[in-house]
């Protein structure tokens, strides 16, 4: 077998391809540093359905509820064509996530953070976009520590000979000889020794060509290559942003999804794709455009670049899309967070294993500081290093320190100020009109938001909770929706819908699977997991199908 990308997916898939005896080349364009790919540097998110965690909580969930969540935010209206496995997947993937992939991913000794999260909370109708429950579950460890049993099982094949790592392997095709992919062929890199993620060589230095019984592709999605989102990016979402910042390294570049295409796989859904606009960029890069995401609470006022609040639903955490949508049609591709130093140290997360050391380094001292207050060590660092952050005592000097980033006049101190006042005075009873107060005083009515997401809510311009501090958002990109088009064994599918004989898909190169599993939008916490169960499938599948 040969197995195409080393990430998470492509851990998975070999994994289990070993275990059932199978013999695989697992081929990555990138060096051996950087085994795990972006799973490696994520925050380590799952969603899990009445999970133990969320019961201890006092979280009721369901599989149903989980489904009508899944549905309402996927909006698939593709079924009898690009849809058509991709809510056949939802539909496997919400039964995994209510079922066996908990106690799967605890037999090899993945572990959680017992507060669960709450993402994409929605704010639509009930059978709406968004989570009706908090679902998100960190990995006790972020994403290493759910890269960790997959390495293990793989590094264990391959002392027993059973895997073999390829580095440095770049792909540029799928072989084909009567109908069937029997290989691939592409160039051997020269060797590099960047760390991980750190954008690496591509001087050639020479030909290979490999054959097998089955191939399956893992090799991600197109946040890396800005030019191919611009051009895949739907009209829906308005033009095209001038400016974006990357959340992802630059070998996502989504080359095998030209190269499996040429091979005569389907690739559907190319126009469902999804970016955050809550993007700062890092003070201390690793890859090119280096951004980071800011994981908010709800409480931070959202203004467009021109000073206009967001309207209704869209708050901070509430949905992602809907966001990107809007400000897309202001003729700006930025926006601003105002808040106060009283929501900072208890709202703001940063997203990513290196962001978080002390869930990632597996610190119980270091976490239980969160409940304790103040900003953790790396959002201190971006107040004081990012070139987004603007911290002043009063909201003149913010003013002129957010016109001083952009070097425009766009944000008008008298307009800014009546509508922060206007925010305020809503504060003085506890019924309101203005419904980002009404959804963050029922944020804390769930107790794990109440303990360390969401602040007390205060007045912004209360000089007791301050400094102020505006934050300009930028688009990061992260993830693509759309990718090849898989059956439930994730067999590549060709454009009449029969398989492509000889090619598994697996991952965000398949849309996490079917070729868009998330529809138009995400619950959140289902990339990773959408990883592994579709890498799982296609190992597995790949593995029944040869002798």
């Amino acid at each position: 077998m040969i197995v195409v990308g080393a990430g998470l997916a492509g851990l998975a898939a070999t994994a289990e391809l070993a275990d059932a005896g199978r013999k695989v080349l697992l081929l990555d364009q990138e060096p051996e540093a950087s085994l795990g790919g972006q799973a490696y540097w994520s925050f380590g998110g799952l969603m899990f359905v009445d999970s133990p965690e969320q019961r201890r909580m006092g979280i009721k969930d369901s599989h149903d509820l989980a489904l009508q969540d899944w549905l309402g935010s996927a909006g698939f209206d593709r079924l009898d064509d690009e849809d058509h496995w991709a809510k056949q997947w939802a539909e496997a993937y919400v039964d995994f996530a209510a079922g066996e992939k908990r106690p799967w991913l605890h037999a090899q000794g993945v572990r959680w953070f017992p507060v669960v999260g709450w993402a994409e909370r929605g704010g639509y109708n009930a059978d709406g976009h968004g989570n009706s429950v908090p679902r998100f579950h960190i990995t006790w460890g972020t994403g290493p520590g759910l890269v960790a049993p997959f390495e293990r099982r793989v590094r264990e094949a391959v002392a027993k000979g059973l895997v073999e790592f390829r580095f440095r392997h770049r792909v540029d095709e799928l072989t084909v000889t009567g109908g069937v992919v029997d290989g691939v062929s592409g160039k051997v890199l020269e060797p590099s020794t960047v760390d991980r993620a750190v954008e690496s060589s591509r001087v050639e230095v020479e030909d290979f060509a490999l054959t097998a019984q089955a191939v399956i592709v893992t090799s991600g999605g197109i946040g890396g290559n800005h030019d191919l989102v611009r051009s895949q990016w739907p009209a829906r979402m308005g033009k095209p942003p001038e400016n974006m910042i990357s959340g992802v390294p630059a070998h996502v570049d989504g080359r095998m999804l030209a190269i499996t295409e040429a091979a005569g796989g389907r690739y559907v859904n190319r126009d469902r794709m999804w970016h955050y606009v809550e993007g700062i960029r890092n003070w201390d890069p690793i890859w090119p455009m280096h951004g980071i995401r800011i994981l908010p609470g709800p409480s931070s006022l959202w203004f467009d670049a021109t000073g206009k609040r967001l309207p209704v639903p869209l708050f901070p955490g509430f949905d992602t899309l809907g966001t990107l949508e809007h400000i897309m049609t202001t003729g700006y591709d930025y926006s601003w967070f105002v808040l106060t130093q009283k929501i900072i140290e208890k709202e703001f997360a940063l997203s990513g294993q290196e962001q978080n050391p002390d869930l990632t380094g597996k610190d119980i001292r270091g976490v239980l500081g969160r409940a304790r207050g103040g900003a953790t060590v790396p959002v201190r660092a971006f107040m004081d290093q990012g070139a987004d952050f603007v911290v002043k005592d009063n909201l003149a000097d913010l003013v002129r320190g957010m016109n001083a980033i952009t070097g425009t006049d766009l944000i008008n101190l008298p307009d800014l100020e009546r509508q922060i006042v206007a925010r305020d005075r809503e504060l003085d009873n506890t019924f309101t009109k203005d419904l980002q107060i009404t959804a963050l005083r029922g944020a804390r009515n769930y107790r794990g938001d109440k303990l360390i997401r969401v602040a007390t809510p205060h007045r912004i311009l209360d000089p007791k909770a301050g400094p102020l501090i505006a934050v300009k958002l930028n688009i990061l990109t992260r993830k693509s929706l759309g990718g090849l088009q898989t059956d439930l064994s994730s067999r590549v599918l060709r454009a009449d819908g029969t398989p492509l004989p000889g090619v598994y898909a697996a991952g965000e190169v398949a849309g996490f699977g079917g070729g868009g599993v998330h529809g138009y939008r995400s619950l959140e916490g289902t990339f990773l997991g959408g990883c592994l169960f579709s890498g799982r499938t296609a190992g597995r599948a790949a593995a029944r199908a040869v002798s």
